[in-house]
This record gives C-alpha cells, structure tokens and sequence, in this order.
C-alpha cells in the first residue's frame, strides 16, 4: 500500500515536472519566435541584417530545447512519466498557446484578444479533454 502511494506521488511530481518544463520552454520558443520582433519594435535590432537575428533566435531557442526534452523525457509513459506521445503534444500546444497569448498581449501594444481567441481556447480545452479519454 505504502508503495503505490509512493510510486503515485512520483508519477505527480513527473507530472508536475514536466507542465513546468514545457511552460519554461515555451516562454524561451516565444522569445525565439517573436523576440526578435520586439526588439525590432525597440529599435535594437532593427539594422541586424536577417542572419543575425536568425541566430539570435537559435541562441534563445537553445534555452527551449533545454527544458522541452526533459520535459519531454520525464513526461513519457514509456520512462516512467504519466503521459503518452499524444497527450505530451496537445499539453505542449495548449501551453504553447496560453504562453504565446500572455507574452504578446503583454510585450505588443494593440494585440487585443477577442471573442473567437477565446472560442478557440475552449477548443483547445476540449482537446485536452478528449485526448484523456479512455
């Protein structure tokens, strides 16, 4: 009994382990992704010719393969984790998305959600759900 609480307890920390590492990833993919643009906005890299901003953004996405492969790793059934190659993506995507949505709305001025963002998150939410199903 004591060792199937136990063995519970590291399957939630793996689980836990792993949301962290894929919300760590994904603030360094949006970085990657869009960071550049920012700075550009900023007017710090807006005469960097397009291979220096191209590996600027390998440097940043460095950071995300940093923490998406354990995660990754950690998370799969398959190493002891509780989550199968379909439900690590579509957690990965909902995070992908809830990320990417916080940041822009925060570092772009004018990036305003509106209802059919909402609309689509709840699809996503649903995603999760049907992806859990037995």
């Amino acid at each position: 009994m004591l060792l199937l609480q136990t063995e519970r307890q590291g399957i939630k920390m793996k689980a836990i382990w792993t949301i962290l590492l894929l919300i760590a990833s994904n603030v360094f993919m949006t970085f990657a992704w869009y960071g550049h643009l920012k700075l550009q906005e900023m007017k710090i890299s807006s005469g960097w010719p397009l291979i220096l901003v191209i590996l600027f953004s390998w440097g940043v996405a460095f950071f995300e393969y940093c923490a998406q492969v354990p995660a990754n790793r950690i998370g799969f059934v398959e190493n002891g984790g509780p989550f199968n190659l379909m439900q690590l993506k579509i957690i990965q995507e909902v995070i992908s998305l809830t990320v990417f949505t916080v940041l822009v709305t925060v570092m772009f001025k004018g990036q305003t959600l509106q209802w059919n963002h909402f609309a689509a998150f709840f699809c996503l939410i649903m995603a999760v759900f049907f992806v859990f199903l037995k």
